[in-house]
């Protein structure tokens, strides 16, 4: 049989996911009424696709603290969703975030993920609170303590920045699992290469924990670079090549974005992955778009 044969006889890339895939998604809290309307028209649209959880980011700095409750509450007490509140270590001392934990815990919040967080302002060093968690190692174990929690914490496929080593990286996951993690979620990739070496690696080291891969459906490559400079991701040369020229056609990035966030899901399909993580900006087409190809469809 020669190439073009194999080619023609070979399955399209979708043709084999048989509705075997999880998801989840992640928002941010709305800082203004219009941007309110965007992420609840958002969670209204994902929430037919029946994801396993979906989570809220947290400030730098805990600078979203009560926007973040807010939403969290919000989408437990009026959507079928299951919330998870991001919890960091930054700003807050061990007992003012125990405290949060616990009003999470009676609101009827099960769901957490715990993050060392970033400093309050960009480019400075992070430091920990004096009477706080010192990183998420210690978060984990100190929710734990709180309550059963469901918690998830993140993991790098690319060298962390604040990291002098993939085995430090490695490392430190395994504390964190070791700690009581229940799962891992990536830092967003553009390599389906990249993230099964990383998931090698780690179960490797003995890491055996679910690790998730985050994925984020890029059609503004200048905000992805900014993204990518606080967490070690790195934009590869073709990403930038394939928005050039598309500035004021809209429309077209997002296609562009469906088609390269599907095509590395059906990669890590391919190579045995049923559990994606979206980072989904409170954009909700390009996750739904993407999730449709994958064979997640709405259900009543």
């Amino acid at each position: 049989m020669n190439k073009l044969e194999t080619l023609a006889n070979h399955p399209p890339l979708f043709a084999e996911t048989r509705g075997d895939i999880e998801v989840s998604f992640e928002f941010f809290p709305p800082k203004t009424e219009k941007m309110a309307e965007t992420l609840w028209d958002s969670v209204k649209t994902l929430e037919p696709l029946h994801p396993r959880f979906v989570s809220v980011t947290y400030g730098a700095g805990g600078s979203t603290r009560e926007r973040t409750h807010q939403t969290v509450e919000r989408i437990l007490k009026e959507t079928s969703l299951t919330p998870a509140a991001h919890l960091t270590c930054v700003g807050a001392s061990r007992g003012e975030i125990d405290d949060i934990a616990r009003e999470y815990w009676d609101l009827g919040v099960r769901n957490i993920v715990a993050l060392r967080g970033d400093p309050p302002e960009a480019g400075t060093k992070y430091q920990p609170h004096p009477q706080g968690y010192r990183d998420a190692c210690e978060l984990v174990a100190g929710l734990k303590a709180v309550a059963p929690f469901d918690i998830s914490v993140a993991a790098y496929p690319e060298v962390h920045p604040d990291s002098s080593s993939r085995s430090f990286d490695l490392e430190n996951l395994r504390r964190k699992v070791d700690a009581g993690a229940d799962r891992a979620i990536t830092q967003f990739f553009f390599s389906a290469d990249c993230f099964f070496r990383f998931r090698d690696e780690a179960a490797a080291a003995g890491i055996d924990a679910e690790i998730v891969p985050g994925i984020l459906p890029v059609s503004n490559v200048a905000t992805t670079r900014r993204f990518a400079a606080t967490c070690g991701a790195s934009i590869p040369q073709w990403l930038d090549q394939l928005f050039e020229g598309l500035d004021d056609l809209p429309s077209a990035r997002q296609l562009i974005a469906a088609t390269v966030a599907a095509e590395i899901c059906g990669q890590l399909y391919a190579g045995g992955v049923r559990h994606f993580h979206f980072y989904t900006l409170n954009r909700a087409e390009l996750s739904y778009a993407i999730c449709h190809l994958l064979g997640v469809r709405a259900k009543a």
